[in-house]
């Protein structure tokens, strides 16, 4: 599994990223037949470090942890239990998932948007201190703009998978198509903790 191990205005150790290495190759070693990369992020916070991680396991199945500590290995450490955490919920059907994605048909190619809100009055107060920005993207309307966009993908899932993959990545929400019916899907967190799921096959 290839590691990328980066700081944010932190200096790692040899010795820091020795750690890291051994201990994803044991979740790797543990959880996947093979793993294909991972990258792991380190930054400061006032008095305490954070570490977040993201491992890329098969096509389209990512697996996210962050952690917090007062020191780096210690937060290192606390992301690494969220995703093995997570594992441990699914740990005999990822294997299982990841080798039947090969077989399965591609999924559709999509566009992802970031959209920050903008105010139309100058003396209008911006949330957390941000500067105004009246400028909007295309087709955002009036009160957005987009500040970032990346391709992604929806794939053809079961409900069961896409909320799996959902809870790997940490994700609050997952857009998909229902591998039942073909039709897109929605699995989302709500606030009181459950998994909401809209189906649009069953509109009209």
């Amino acid at each position: 599994m290839q590691i990328t191990v980066s700081g944010k205005q932190v200096d790692l150790s040899d010795a820091l990223r020795v750690h890291v290495a051994n201990h994803l190759d044991v979740i790797s070693t543990k959880y996947f037949d093979h793993a294909l990369e991972a990258n792991v992020t380190f930054s400061r916070a006032r008095s305490f470090f954070t570490c977040d991680i993201n491992v890329h396991a098969a096509r389209g199945l990512t697996l996210r942890g962050e952690g917090e500590a007062a020191d780096a290995h210690a937060a290192f450490d606390d992301a690494a239990e969220h995703i093995a955490k997570r594992l441990r919920r699914y740990r005999r059907r990822v294997n299982e998932h990841a080798r039947e994605i090969a077989g399965r048909e591609r999924p559709e190619a999509a566009r992802q948007y970031v959209l920050q809100e903008v105010y139309e009055r100058e003396d209008a107060p911006a949330p957390n201190g941000a500067a105004h920005d009246l400028a909007t993207g295309p087709d955002t309307g009036p009160h957005a703009a987009v500040v970032a966009e990346a391709l992604t993908e929806i794939a053809f899932l079961s409900v069961s998978e896409a909320v799996m993959r959902m809870d790997l990545a940490d994700q609050p929400v997952l857009m998909f198509r229902n591998s039942a019916n073909r039709a897109l899907n929605v699995v989302y967190r709500r606030s009181d903790g459950n998994i909401g799921w809209i189906d649009s096959s069953t509109a009209g």
